[in-house]
């Protein structure tokens, strides 16, 4: 096996090692948000795909490919974990994913490339960090929005078992 796919791999399998030191509450609080930016990823990963934004050279087998295999490991489960520790403190929110995105452009992408699995094409570093921070305020969106909806659901649960 080569070693970028086997890094590739490595990325997506690593960070699901962690999801059962999320706890069950906070899976049950963060993970509808998570998932829908996660699809909502997928989707735009494959509109900067076709617009030739990134390319991914390596595939995790024929029917995942390398933007899957980052979306559903090391994003997701960094989005869970960010949520964890930072929901509710817009601002510490809003650094530490300055910080992470930046340490991701300026490090991760260059060890990337350099290993053959991705590469950005069309769009630079920077460009692509106001992507991932447009990500993660979409993110935070979603959150204070199923926050809502779970507040005003439960008292009108509670009127309807009355």
């Amino acid at each position: 096996m080569k070693k970028s796919k086997m890094l590739l791999i490595l990325l997506f399998v690593l960070p699901w090692l962690s999801f059962p030191l999320l706890g069950r509450r906070t899976i049950i609080r963060f993970l509808p948000a998570t998932i829908l930016i996660s699809v909502i990823s997928k989707i735009l990963y494959t509109i900067g795909k076709k617009r030739r934004w990134w390319l991914f050279y390596t595939k995790v087998n024929s029917k995942i490919s390398g933007d899957t295999a980052f979306v559903f490991g090391p994003f997701f489960l960094s989005a869970l974990w960010i949520l964890k520790l930072t929901y509710s403190r817009f601002p510490l929110y809003l650094i530490t994913n300055i910080i992470v995105h930046i340490l991701f452009d300026v490090w991760g992408l260059k060890l990337l490339k350099r290993t053959r699995i991705v590469t950005l094409v069309r769009i630079n570093p920077f460009q692509h960090f106001l992507f991932l921070q447009m990500r993660a305020l979409l993110l935070y969106s979603f959150q204070l929005l199923f926050e809502k909806i779970r507040k005003y659901k439960k008292p009108l649960l509670n009127k309807i078992s009355q």
